[in-house]
């Protein structure tokens, strides 16, 4: 950690400066928006706007995984903490942590809850949210670490046993060696008697997948453009949102949605931080985000290939959405 403060009982650690943010974002545009086929980042999304329009997609009627997750987690979170006695909820990507919530409240009736350690890329949403847990939890301690998650865990001094959660189906934005890698590391940083908790996103009907990235209201559409504003602010660019369209479909060959900006017309867009200027056609894309569906075979042996045993798998009834839990293989 670079940095560290305390308020209350909340600590805030940054694994990277404001300027490191920038040089990784700089690096990773140059990087995508040079490539044949145009890509970026999904982290990206993630700026505080980002953040914020996530949650409103998190509530949308399409979107049936936050609902579908939620009631899974409502269901088996008593049991499993009774069951495995977490003292301390380790969360990637943890936002404003409101399905954490339901862990955290088991944690409390159950009386093991000591430490929560959520760890995201928005300060601002990390630092809100913290300071709601410490009101509603009354001797909770948050430790919050801004950062990039892809590190996999941070150093953690906190009391275990430990319950480590990636909620949503945030793994599926991962291609398949970036997930094995990215789940070794976290298993690397496990003990012998911390858990680990994966949402994954099910094969399912395509015209249910289609709908939940092509919402009526269009927030998934200003949530994808957002990615071009944060290009703007931190880079210098000079993205016209309304010169590209949010175009996202399922590709069942991959068992993925591809999620897209195509621009409208021809155009050239000069990025004055890296002293790029980038050419689109009529119709060209830029890739911003894959998020590949799961059955229960593939994402066993997915955990399997990163060190991880998987106990169990929760679903819904209808097949939507599953949460597995795993501990770390031993030897």
């Amino acid at each position: 950690m670079n940095s560290e403060q305390s308020i209350d009982n909340i600590t805030i650690a940054e694994q990277s400066e404001v300027e490191d943010y920038r040089a990784a974002l700089a690096a990773d545009v140059l990087r995508g928006l040079s490539l044949p086929r145009r890509e970026l980042q999904p982290k990206y999304f993630y700026d505080e706007t980002g953040s914020q329009l996530f949650e409103k997609i998190c509530d949308l009627p399409e979107y049936y995984q936050t609902r579908t997750e939620s009631a899974i987690l409502r269901d088996i979170a008593p049991e499993l903490v009774e069951h495995y006695r977490p003292a301390t909820l380790v969360e990637f990507g943890s936002g404003s942590s409101l399905k954490t919530r339901l862990l955290l409240s088991a944690m409390e009736d159950a009386g093991v809850l000591k430490r929560y350690v959520p760890i995201d890329i928005s300060r601002e949403m990390l630092l809100s949210t913290a300071e709601s847990l410490v009101r509603e939890y009354p001797g909770l301690a948050v430790d919050a670490v801004i950062g990039d998650f892809n590190a996999g865990l941070p150093p953690l001094t906190a009391p275990g046993p430990r319950l480590i959660i990636f909620l949503g189906s945030t793994i599926g934005n991962f291609t398949e060696e970036e997930a094995t890698a990215f789940l070794r590391r976290v298993s690397s940083g496990m003990g012998e008697d911390d858990l680990f908790l994966l949402g994954i996103d099910l094969v399912k009907d395509p015209a249910m997948l289609h709908a939940a990235y092509n919402d009526a209201d269009g927030v998934t559409a200003e949530f994808n453009l957002n990615v071009l504003r944060v290009i703007n602010r931190e880079l210098g660019g000079a993205f016209d949102t309304g010169s590209f369209r949010h175009y996202a479909f399922f590709n069942p060959r991959a068992s993925q949605i591809e999620m897209h900006l195509a621009s409208l017309t021809e155009q050239v867009v000069p990025i004055e931080s890296i002293g790029m200027d980038v050419r689109f056609g009529r119709g060209e894309t830029i890739l911003t985000e894959i998020s590949r569906k799961f059955t229960r075979e593939s994402a066993s042996a997915l955990m399997a290939a990163a060190g991880l045993n998987v106990l169990d798998i929760f679903s819904d009834s209808g097949e939507l959405f599953a949460l597995a839990l795993a501990r770390r293989e031993n030897g």
